[in-house]
C-alpha cells in the first residue's frame, strides 16, 4: 500500500513540473512580444517629441522676431510721444500768448454757466423749459476753449431764465398727483416764484424734471386767491407767492393748523375745550333766558293786571293777595317775593364764574405736564435733538393757550349774564320802592 502511494506522488509531481515549464515559456514570450510593442510606441513617441520640437522652435523663433518689432515700434512711439509733448507744450504757450485777456474771459464764462447751471436745475422755469442744464454741464466739463456757439448758448439761456421770471404763463405739463399717478393739467407759472394746478400750489422736483402736488395744502385764506387768478387773464387779481422759491411754502405747509394744534394739548386740552364749550353753551343759554325775562317784565310795566309769567307780576301778585294794610307789613311781603325771585335770576353766575377760574388753572396744569415731559425727553436723549422736545413743549403752550382762550370769554358772558341779572334785579327794586311809595301816600 505504501508503495503505491508512493508512486501515485511521484506522478503528481512530474506532471506539476511539466505544467510549470509550460506556463515559463509563455510568459518569456509574452514578455518580448511586449517589449516589442512598447519599443514601437517609444520610437512614435520620439518621432512626435522631436516634429513638436521644431515646430516650437519655429514658435519660438517666430515670438523673438515680434518681440524685436514691437520693441522697435515702442521706441519709435516713445520717440513719438515725446515729439508731441514738446509740440504740445509749444501749442499750449502760444495758444496762451494769443489768448491774452481771454483766457480770463473764458473762465468767468464757465463759472457763471456753472452758477446758472445750479439755478436752473431747481428754477421753475424748468418745468417748461426742460433740459437746459446739459449744455452748460458740458461747457463747464470741457477742458477745451468754449466756442461761440457755447457763449451764444450760455447768453440765450440767461436772458430766457431773466426774461420769463417776470411772466405770468399757461402751459399744458404732466403733473404727480399725491397718490403718485400722473395727469395732464394746464399749469399757471407765476415768475420763478410758484405754480398753479387745479386750484392747487405744486413744487417742482429737480430729480425727476416734474411738477408734484404738494401733500398738504397752505391755509384756506391763501387757497381762495388761486381760482379767481388763474381765471382771470386781463384784469389784475390778488394772488399769495412764494418770494423765496418755496421756502415759505414749505414752512407754511409744516405748520400745524388748529385741528392739529388742539390735539397737541392732550387730555387736558381736551378737558378745557369741554369745560369751555358746557360753560359758553350755559351761558348762552342763560343770556337768551334773562332777555325774554326783561321782555316780559317791561311788558308787565306797562299792564295794569300783575301776570305770573314774569318775577316782576308774581311780585305784583303777591302784594295784591296780601291782606296787609301797614306799610311795614307790605315791606316785609316784598321782601320775601323778591328774595323768592332774585335766586331765579342769579342762577347760574357762581358756575360761569368757577369754570372761567378752572380753565387757566388747568391751563397751568397742562403746562407743568408738558414741561415735565420734556425734561423726562431731556434726560433720556440729551439736548441734541430739539425735536424729540417739541411733543412735551407743544403740551405746555397750547394748554395755558387753550385755558385763556376758554376763561377770557367766560369772564365776558359772565360779567354780561351778571350785569343783566342785576338789571333786572334792579327793576324788581324799583317797582317795589314804587309799589310801597303809593301805599305809604293812601
Amino acid at each position: 500500500m505504501k508503495l503505491i502511494l508512493s508512486i501515485f506522488c511521484v506522478f503528481l509531481y512530474s506532471q506539476t513540473l511539466w505544467a510549470g515549464h509550460q506556463n515559463l515559456d509563455q510568459l518569456l514570450q509574452d514578455v518580448k512580444q511586449r517589449q516589442a510593442t512598447e519599443r514601437k510606441i517609444n520610437k512614435a513617441r520620439e518621432a512626435e517629441f522631436l516634429a513638436e520640437k521644431q515646430t516650437q522652435q519655429q514658435l519660438l523663433t517666430a515670438a523673438k522676431t515680434e518681440l524685436e518689432k514691437q520693441e522697435r515700434l515702442s521706441v519709435q512711439l516713445n520717440e513719438h510721444l515725446e515729439t508731441n509733448e514738446e509740440l504740445l507744450a509749444k501749442f499750449s504757450v502760444q495758444l496762451k500768448e494769443r489768448s491774452g485777456e481771454l483766457g480770463e474771459l473764458f473762465s468767468v464764462a464757465k463759472q457763471a454757466a456753472g452758477d446758472l447751471s445750479a439755478d436752473l436745475r431747481n428754477s421753475l422755469i424748468s418745468a417748461q423749459y426742460p433740459n437746459r442744464t446739459e449744455p452748460l454741464n458740458t461747457l463747464v466739463e470741457s477742458k477745451a476753449l468754449p466756442t461761440i456757439s457755447q457763449l451764444e448758448n450760455l447768453w440765450f439761456t440767461l436772458q430766457q431764465e431773466m426774461t420769463e421770471s417776470g411772466k405770468v404763463v399757461t402751459f399744458n405739463r404732466e403733473i404727480q398727483l399725491t397718490d403718485g399717478t400722473r395727469q395732464k393739467a394746464d399749469i399757471t407759472r407765476v415768475g420763478n416764484f410758484n405754480t398753479l394746478a387745479n386750484n392747487q400750489y405744486l413744487r417742482f422736483s429737480p430729480d425727476t424734471n416734474i411738477l408734484v402736488s404738494l401733500a398738504r395744502q397752505p391755509a384756506a385764506k391763501y387757497l381762495d386767491t388761486l381760482a379767481p387768478f388763474t381765471s382771470n387773464t386781463t384784469a389784475m387779481a390778488p394772488l399769495a407767492i412764494d418770494p423765496t422759491r418755496g421756502v415759505m411754502l414749505s414752512m407754511l405747509i409744516q405748520s400745524p393748523n388748529a385741528e392739529e394744534r388742539i390735539h397737541q394739548g392732550g387730555i387736558v386740552g381736551y378737558i378745557i375745550l369741554v369745560l369751555g364749550a358746557i360753560g359758553f353753551l350755559y351761558a348762552i343759554i342763560r343770556l337768551i333766558m334773562l332777555i325774554l325775562i326783561g321782555a316780559k317784565m317791561r311788558k308787565q310795566m306797562n299792564e295794569t293786571s300783575a301776570n305770573e309769567n314774569n318775577p316782576l307780576g308774581r311780585v305784583l301778585l303777591a302784594t295784591e293777595q296780601s291782606s296787609a294794610q301797614d306799610v311795614d307789613t307790605l315791606e316785609l311781603v316784598l321782601d320775601e317775593a323778591i328774595t323768592r325771585e332774585v335766586p331765579k335770576l342769579e342762577q347760574g353766575l357762581s358756575m360761569l364764574k368757577l369754570l372761567a377760574a378752572v380753565a387757566p388753572l388747568l391751563g397751568l396744569l397742562g403746562t407743568v405736564t408738558g414741561m415735565i415731559a420734556t425734561f423726562q425727553s431731556i434726560s433720556l436723549s440729551g439736548t441734541g435733538d430739539p425735536k424729540l422736545m417739541a411733543d412735551g413743549i407743544s403740551q405746555a403752550l397750547v394748554t395755558t393757550m387753550l385755558g385763556l382762550c376758554v376763561a377770557i370769554p367766560l369772564l365776558f358772558l359772565h360779567n354780561l349774564v351778571s350785569s343783566r341779572s342785576k338789571t333786572l334785579v334792579q327793576i324788581l327794586d324799583e317797582q317795589s320802592a314804587g309799589i310801597m311809595s303809593r301805599r305809604a301816600g293812601k
